[in-house]
């Protein structure tokens, strides 16, 4: 089975220019400290690349 991520929000929005809150909703963060499993995919890697100042990423195997 492909490996998977566990993205976090772990930053506010607040402030924030637009196109990094349309990312954060695309990987589908809604809340503060919410969390959601992605495959680990080059599009989704790129996502967390551009708010990783606003996320925490965890690899999950299997």
């Amino acid at each position: 089975m492909a490996n998977k991520l566990e993205i976090t929000l772990t930053r506010s929005l607040i402030g924030r220019p637009e196109d990094q809150r349309v990312t954060v909703r695309t990987l589908g963060l809604r809340k503060l400290h919410h969390s959601v499993i992605q495959n680990d995919e080059p599009a989704i890697r790129g996502m967390v690349n551009k708010v990783s100042h606003l996320v925490n990423v965890k690899e999950i195997n299997g």
